[in-house]
């Protein structure tokens, strides 16, 4: 891989994470960890831009020409046995986004998943222990790439197990054919520590990771750039004061007491969005707080959890329609002129 390079524009860019707006401290915790060669697990809530700061790392990558042969040799360093074989093989030319590959973390995936397994039908023409039976996986996949592992604290022990070589020594044993394979790539995983649905991950495994902790946006004003940015802008006015309340408002749930689960970023983008199509449906020209509190039922409500103590005792929805009830008494004060404009 080309991880010197990667490395130089880490170095020479102040920000190189500029698809992400503010987590100034996620993001140099992160490339701190790159520059070290380090395994990297990004830690925090659904919805708070882990994936997308993923991505960001492998745009930075740059352009590069492989083998089309399943395991992305260099022309000049093949590590395949087909390669290595002076077989002729095609080159193609794979952008930083190409060099993304992804695995979403469930209970259901294998080891065969990630390491590859053998092709019945391959190995009824070439035989069972050819290796041109070999289909490789996502790990060879992502050779002289990124392995984006998302979600891993939802593979199971087995799967953990599998990984350790790779993670430790860039390397992979294909057992059936008592092989090993370079695995040169950059792994960086994600994790919800608030999932219950999730398998325990064990110490030898995390110890083989730099643990980095993403948290929600630092400011309302930094929210609302993201809410901008990634949020669709309807044919409809959203005044400027109402729109600060709204993201004050979503902000102001994650402080409650009452909640265990608190609403993402991504809930206050839906937001944003259904208050602009209340707005249209009914014919205006501009966003109301009617047309806020209208949605917020439908966008919060499933992305929140009550606290045992609460849950008893109202609903989601009821405690919803309460705090924005309580809340639009101090719209004035929470719509204060804010540090940015629309």
């Amino acid at each position: 891989m080309q991880i010197d390079d990667l490395k130089k524009q880490l170095l020479a860019d102040k920000d190189a994470f500029l698809d992400i707006i503010g987590q100034h401290k996620t993001k140099h915790q992160l490339k701190s960890a790159l520059l070290a060669g380090h395994n990297v697990i990004i830690v925090g809530a659904p919805g708070i831009g882990k994936t997308t700061l993923a991505k960001n790392l492998a745009k930075l990558l740059p352009d590069l020409e492989v083998n089309d042969c399943g395991f992305n040799c260099s022309p000049d360093n093949p590590i395949c046995p087909s390669c290595r074989s002076n077989k002729k093989q095609k080159v193609k030319k794979i952008s930083g986004d190409q060099r993304f590959v992804r695995i979403q973390g469930s209970p259901d995936l294998t080891a065969e998943d990630l390491i590859g397994d053998i092709d019945p039908i391959k190995a009824m023409k070439f035989g069972p222990l050819s290796f041109e039976a070999f289909t490789p996986g996502k790990i060879f996949k992502a050779n002289n790439s990124v392995l984006f592992f998302d979600e891993v604290n939802r593979c199971p022990e087995k799967l953990q197990n599998a990984l350790l070589q790779v993670l430790s020594e860039k390397h992979a044993t294909i057992g059936s054919y008592d092989v090993d394979l370079p695995a040169d790539l950059v792994f960086i995983a994600t994790m919800n520590p608030e999932d219950s649905s999730t398998e325990p991950l064990s110490d030898v495994f995390l110890d083989r990771f730099d643990l980095i902790y993403m948290d929600y946006p630092e400011s309302v004003d930094i929210e609302k750039r993201i809410v901008r940015t990634k949020g669709f802008a309807f044919d409809v006015k959203f005044q400027e004061e109402l729109f600060h309340a709204m993201i004050a408002f979503v902000r102001l749930l994650r402080e409650s007491k009452k909640l265990e689960k608190k609403p993402s970023v991504r809930a206050s983008i839906s937001l944003y969005e259904r208050s602009q199509t209340n707005a249209l449906l009914k014919k205006k020209k501009k966003v109301d707080e009617e047309d806020v509190q209208e949605a917020i039922k439908s966008v919060l409500a499933h992305r929140i959890k009550l606290i045992p103590s609460a849950k008893y005792l109202k609903t989601p929805e009821d405690f919803l329609e309460e705090e924005f009830k309580d809340f639009s008494k101090f719209l004035p004060r929470a719509t204060e002129k804010s540090e940015e404009g629309p």
